[in-house]
């Protein structure tokens, strides 16, 4: 009809400019709000349902429902209204916040199976999302990832409580009716039975099997044979799926997605600290965290009990006890270590590119990221892991932040060495586990300025250019009479089909005398 047409002004103020997405129920546009001059989401329902009493009070309560929510992993409804139409009914719309980013569901086409802590990541902050939506409550009912959206910064966000009904008032579907995407469908749900919010954990165990494996746990020849295969079918083990995932996560996919509602998380509080515990686990055998992981490792509490799952928490106390003698004895060498004025980063366990170099070592601090930007001042890029390029260790490495459109929207970021001195440097050897990125490198004497990358006079010289590097990559450099103080590796792409790049070592080598 014609108020759907592009270009519409809604409640006299929301101008529709594309539409984004269709349901069942209801149409997505991305709008404008002329008064408060932004972008917004406007979900309109279908005219020809609107007639219907039954639906119209469900969308209703949708946005009564969802309106009641503030949470920042949740979409935040802005407004409500109805449009008169020329029949003179009336066509009701949400107006939500407008997220940049992609579904879930998208990132998982994409990328296939997600890193191991990226997706506990998600998984906690779906589940604080549905722990916020719980205690008012009310149940999503139809969690699945193309209803979790994902934004610029890598966060996670729920959205589309469009089947969402309050637990202290009737609901409106009739008795057995199957309401939600099969795929996730829970056992009670399917079997339409009362559906609770552990009704939703069950979906959200669901989403991170899928988001560790690639793919959803059950196939079917149609939505009900998939359905009748979550009630009489265990969910297939995904360290068989995946052999790297750790037991203790298994442990929380095999609780949360338990048949018998007994059986299964009892709230999202005890799904929440289990997965809090396993992204610690998980982060630790990774060795390193970068994007949302790092984001979400901030939001956890401090002085938390460890809640290992019970199948390996004896395990685990173990390996706890016979880690703390080397942690204590680790401690030592490190104060001692940490006394001296000046500590050379190891030398690099590989040999010397050629017989007459030698490699030159900088202090074990002296690599820095570098993420200059002259609009909004400069921007870490992974401070914390920047020793990891310079450790002699080629398997620990430093990682630029995530950048989920693949591309980095600038002149580049990177990592210098700051060598103490100028020095000759005739050869530069970088090793990477995200091969074909783009990098050049620079050398200086002025210490860089940390909101410009500056190529003029007194600024960045450069000396090479790679068009890919590859896993092992060594670059010759000239480098004048004498030398440079700071040495830059200046990332200008990301590797092909890539969200980050990786500098595991930077090596530099001068010649023997």
């Amino acid at each position: 009809m014609a108020m759907t047409v592009l270009g519409t002004l809604l409640g006299g103020r929301y101008r529709l400019d594309a539409q984004i997405g269709r349901g069942g129920m209801s149409t997505v546009y991305r709008a404008f709000d002329t008064v408060l001059e932004r972008a917004v989401a406007i979900k309109l329902m279908h005219r020809e349902i609107a007639s219907d009493s039954d639906q119209l009070e469900r969308f209703r309560r949708e946005a009564r429902s969802v309106a009641r929510l503030n949470h920042p992993h949740i979409v935040t409804v802005i407004d409500a209204g109805e449009e008169a139409a020329e029949d003179g009914g009336s066509t009701p719309y949400i107006v939500l916040e407008f997220v940049e980013g992609e579904t879930l569901k998208d990132l998982i086409r994409r990328e296939g199976a997600l890193d191991i802590p990226q997706a506990i990541a998600y998984a906690i902050e779906i589940a604080r999302a549905l722990g916020a939506a719980h205690e008012r409550m009310i149940v999503h009912r139809d969690v699945k990832p193309q209803n979790v959206l994902i934004d610029e910064e890598g966060s996670a966000k729920v959205t589309d409580f469009g089947i969402a009904r309050t637990l202290d008032e009737e609901g409106l579907t009739a008795d057995g009716r199957v309401l939600g995407t099969t795929d996730y469908v829970s056992p009670e749900q399917a079997l339409g039975r009362p559906v609770t919010g552990q009704s939703d954990l069950y979906s959200l165990g669901v989403v991170l099997y899928e988001m560790l494996t690639g793919e959803v746990p059950f196939k079917g020849e149609n939505q009900v044979a998939v359905a009748m295969k979550h009630v009489r079918e265990e969910i297939p083990d995904v360290q068989y799926k995946r052999p790297e995932v750790s037991a203790a996560l298994a442990s929380v996919v095999d609780a949360a997605t338990a048949k018998r509602v007994e059986d299964r998380y009892a709230d999202d509080a005890e799904l929440i600290a289990d997965l809090e515990d396993v992204l610690a686990i998980e982060t630790a055998r990774a060795g390193s965290a970068t994007g949302e992981v790092t984001s979400v490792l901030r939001t956890l509490p401090s002085q938390t009990q460890r809640r290992v799952p019970f199948r390996i928490r004896h395990r685990a106390w173990a390996v706890m006890l016979m880690l703390l003698p080397l942690a204590i004895a680790g401690g030592v060498v490190a104060w001692i270590l940490s006394t001296r004025t000046h500590r050379e980063a190891p030398k690099l366990n590989q040999p010397a590119p050629a017989a007459h170099l030698a490699q030159i070592r900088p202090c074990s601090t002296c690599a820095h990221d570098y993420n200059p930007d002259a609009i909004s001042g400069p921007k870490n890029q992974n401070p914390n892991l920047v020793g990891l390029a310079i450790d002699g260790n080629v398997n620990t490495p430093w990682l630029t932040e995530h950048y989920y459109n693949g591309s980095l929207q600038k002149a580049g970021v990177g990592l210098y060495v700051d060598m103490s001195r100028p020095v000759a440097a005739r050869e530069i050897v970088l090793y990477t586990q995200t091969p074909g990125y783009h990098a050049q490198v620079y050398g200086s004497n002025s210490p860089p300025d940390p909101a410009v990358f500056d190529t003029g006079p007194g600024g960045w010289s450069q000396m090479a250019s790679v068009p890919s590097v590859q896993h092992r990559q060594p670059v010759k450099l000239t480098p004048g009479k004498t030398g440079y103080r700071y040495y830059l590796v200046w990332i200008t792409s990301l590797p092909p089909g890539k969200m980050l790049a990786a500098i595991n070592e930077v090596a530099l080598y001068r010649l023997t005398r």
